[in-house]
């Protein structure tokens, strides 16, 4: 990967952000793209600490979705709230980790988090369809460290 302000252009964010409405529309699930510089951490400690600060433990249902980003130091994580953990298949973080990655290692950044993105929520709107009374309980737009 390079450097973070090269990392997406401003109409490729936009993509994501278009991405994360369409996959929502289908699930009373939240996804949520965190992007930052670096980190000395494991990138699941970093994930989680970034879940936190964006309160993504406090949907309704537990089911928010975080895939988290260090573009210098070339770590990425997807983490799961426990209420969508407690129902997807063990290595299905791991799959979509892989489906970006496989994009990555080509320079589609956009590509692979977008095709996570419409993967994650597929499996959301699996376990939790949208409801007539939901609501967009967390942010679309992409969050930077």
């Amino acid at each position: 990967m390079s450097k973070i302000e090269d990392f997406l252009t401003a109409s490729q964010e936009q993509q994501i952000v278009e991405a994360i409405k369409t996959a929502e529309k289908n699930t009373s699930g939240e996804i949520r793209v965190h992007i930052e510089k670096n980190t000395e951490k494991p990138p699941m400690e970093r994930a989680l600490e970034v879940f936190y600060s964006l309160k993504m433990d406090t949907t309704k249902l537990r089911n928010g979705v975080l895939l988290y980003i260090a573009v210098e130091s070339k770590k990425l994580a997807i983490i799961g709230d426990e209420g969508i953990n407690n129902k997807v298949p063990e290595d299905f973080w791991e799959t979509e980790k892989e489906l970006m990655l496989s994009h990555f290692a080509k320079g589609e950044f956009e590509k692979g988090i977008e095709l996570a993105i419409i993967k994650v929520g597929e499996k959301l709107k699996d376990f939790f369809p949208y409801q007539s009374n939901d609501t967009n309980e967390l942010s679309n737009e992409i969050s930077k460290g």
